[in-house]
């Protein structure tokens, strides 16, 4: 009786190292995500973050965690993960259509000062009453500019990602 719970434990300590991610895993990635100018927009990574000065202490740096192809991440880094090991490194270069999409001039909307009961102030974020959220780009005298697109549509995102467990 003995031996055969030591051969169970032996079982549960040899797992295998060599399973590769597959859709419908669960996994925990690390990650720095970069403009195609070097700009880093988004970290898991302590570390990076406060090397660029993005560091916010009200954050949990950790590795993010997902459930691959159930539609969490954008389409590049879902599919970019697949045929991961635990502990592989990988770079991501993501274009527009398979993170945030093309940016689309007709998302901007510049509308009246005298239309809001609030003063417009470049940076401010607005939520309409069927959920969109968008940003104040321009203020003028009259005018003010809302932007609807997402604040990385159009752009090229390049991730830097570790592959730290598949549950």
């Amino acid at each position: 009786m003995f031996s055969f719970v030591l051969l169970i434990f032996m079982a549960e300590d040899m797992k295998d190292t060599n399973k590769r991610v597959e859709n419908g895993d669960t996994i925990s990635v690390d990650y720095v995500g970069k403009l195609e100018d070097g700009t880093i927009f988004d970290t898991s990574v302590k570390e990076a973050a406060i090397q660029v000065g993005r560091y916010n202490q009200m954050r949990d740096y950790k590795p993010l965690t997902f459930n691959v192809g159930a539609g969490q991440m954008i389409k590049g880094f879902d599919e970019g993960v697949v045929g991961m090991k635990v502990g592989e490194e990988k770079t991501l270069i993501i274009p527009p259509e398979e993170a945030y999409g093309e940016y689309r001039e007709e998302l901007a909307r510049e509308l009246p000062i005298n239309a809001v009961d609030f003063t417009p102030e470049v940076g401010m974020h607005l939520a309409t009453d069927n959920g969109l959220t968008g940003s104040i780009t321009k203020v003028s005298e009259n005018n003010f500019v809302v932007d609807f697109n997402h604040e990385l549509a159009g752009k090229t995102l390049i991730f830097d990602i570790k592959l730290v467990s598949i549950e």
